[in-house]
């Protein structure tokens, strides 16, 4: 077996297979313990190369997944700042803003992926979010809201690839809209019990355990402080859930 040989065949067509295999060879090494001493090359190398490469696929759904919501928000947020007297003047630069973050994500995230980025789809909505500013508001802080807890929920996947930094980056400005956004609705900052956007985009946010720990009985606050202090990630199918009225 020409190990060299592999690695050559390999790295012609991944460029970031030193890398890769060397973080899973460990991991698999490890995984294998003692058993590791007994059993033939070809055996590790196939155990190796399983887990390295069976990650290949997930990252490129995760990212596209990613890509699809920044594709939707992306899109709102043309739409909106495109919008004849919708937004108050006031509000427009920040509107203008969070447009160019969207814009910069979806560049990102496609840039990442290359060829194998998803295609934009098309997006409809109802007919008076761009004529009606409360509705674009409440609109806004579902998808942000959203947005923040579906990256949470697929950064899992992402573990031991450099892309969980990318994403990490994102996730943390999607934060940052959807606090500002909460701002404008005279809402705090955090969800809360009084937010009144989709149940779905809010659901499981009601905990009051984390890491098995009570922390109503711990700390001795209200359920409603707990559950402020704590947000919970969403999984693909319900931010998919989420998102289908709007594909």
């Amino acid at each position: 077996m020409n190990l060299f040989k592999i690695f050559q065949d390999i790295e012609a067509i991944d460029g970031d297979a030193t890398e890769r295999l060397a973080y899973y060879s460990r991991r698999s090494l490890l995984g294998l313990g003692k058993k590791a001493l007994t059993v033939s090359a070809p055996v590790v190398m196939a155990s190796v190369l399983n887990e390295a490469y069976a990650q290949t696929s997930s990252v490129q759904d995760v990212l596209n997944f990613a890509l699809t919501l920044e594709y939707l928000e992306d899109d709102y947020y043309q739409k909106g700042n495109a919008a004849a007297n919708l937004i108050p003047a006031a509000d427009k630069a920040i509107f203008t803003q969070i447009g160019k973050h969207e814009t910069a994500h979806v560049a990102l995230l496609k840039g990442a992926l290359g060829a194998a980025a998803v295609a934009k789809p098309t997006f409809k909505y109802t007919a008076t979010t761009f004529t009606d500013y409360p509705t674009f508001l409440l609109l806004a802080q579902a998808f942000e809201d959203t947005g923040v807890r579906a990256y949470k929920g697929q950064a899992g996947n992402l573990l031991g690839m450099d892309v969980l930094t990318t994403a990490l980056q994102i996730h943390s400005v999607e934060a940052r809209h959807a606090s500002e956004v909460r701002r404008l609705r005279g809402l705090r900052g955090w969800v809360s019990a009084t937010d009144e956007a989709p149940a779905a985009v809010y659901a499981g946010e009601d905990l009051t355990t984390q890491a098995t720990v009570n922390l109503v009985t711990l700390t001795g606050k209200s359920a409603d402080r707990v559950r402020e202090a704590f947000d919970e990630p969403l999984t693909k199918a319900a931010v998919l859930a989420i998102a289908a009225p709007y594909l």
